[in-house]
């Protein structure tokens, strides 16, 4: 039996594939023909971001599998999750509303995607003994 915890971070991270597909799906066949050069390169980068992160909340749900008692990677999953979702709407919004100022907000999410990240590493570090 799994837990709990890890029925819904491989619900979101199904869920965020879905969206990951269906937002990279739009903006290269529906969205082309209206953005110029530059935001069709940030709104790449915002699908890139996205996709890599998702990947990585599926990474983190298995490891919550094998240490179901890890609240450091509990957490991680929650700041990988909305780090991904702060950085790429604001360059998806950016990229189709030119509102440069939300520039400033997509450094935030990456910085939660990093704490994330060295979550899961101290998680491994700390909680998977050998």
């Amino acid at each position: 039996m799994v837990s709990k915890d890890l029925r819904v971070f491989l619900m979101i991270a199904s869920f965020m594939m879905v969206l990951n597909i269906s937002i990279g799906a739009f903006g290269a066949h529906g969205l082309k023909p209206y953005l110029d050069e530059y935001s069709i390169l940030i709104y790449t980068k915002a699908v890139s971001y996205s996709f890599y992160n998702t990947l990585g909340l599926f990474a983190i749900s298995f490891m919550v599998y094998v240490l179901p008692n890890s609240s450091k990677l509990k957490k991680s999953f929650y700041f990988v999750l909305s780090g991904t979702l702060i950085f790429s709407f604001s360059l998806y919004i950016l990229a189709l509303s030119k509102t440069m100022w939300l520039g400033a907000i997509t450094p935030i999410g990456g910085t939660l995607m990093i704490i994330g990240w060295i979550l899961a590493f101290i998680a491994i570090y700390k909680d998977l003994k050998a």
